[in-house]
């Protein structure tokens, strides 16, 4: 495993089960990473397609290796397969494969955004 910290760029949506459980896995290990929300900025999801060559989300570069249309679940994976992070026993904070819920689903309907969760340093750009 490198020692030194992984360059990690996600495209992410602001409301959405999958992207949430990619957040989990990188709180779950410290990791720092660039957001690049899909939604809130449509050109992020230009970008995301042209580099990903699909219009799924969430993606996400690791050191320049790109992860298209993929969970939390499968973020780790990799990393784990690829020596950028060790295996951890420890629990995500949030579903890592997973859609979002009903309950998430009327939330965001009404407008109510979710707290922060501490753990990664996220920049939001």
């Amino acid at each position: 495993m490198s020692n030194q910290a992984p360059e990690i760029t996600a495209y992410l949506k602001t409301f959405c089960g999958w992207s949430e459980g990619v957040r989990a896995i990188f709180r779950k290990y410290g990791l720092e990473f660039t957001e690049k929300d899909i939604i809130k900025n449509p050109a992020f999801r230009w970008e995301m397609e042209q580099k990903s060559g699909q219009p799924l989300s969430p993606c996400v570069v690791v050191n320049g290796n790109m992860l298209a249309d993929v969970s939390g679940e499968e973020v780790e994976q990799w990393m784990i397969e690829n020596g950028v992070v060790e295996s951890s026993e420890a629990e995500a904070d949030a579903p890592i494969d997973s859609a979002c819920t009903d309950e998430q689903h009327a939330a965001m309907a009404a407008g109510q955004f979710p707290p922060a969760a501490e753990g990664a340093k996220v920049r939001i750009v």
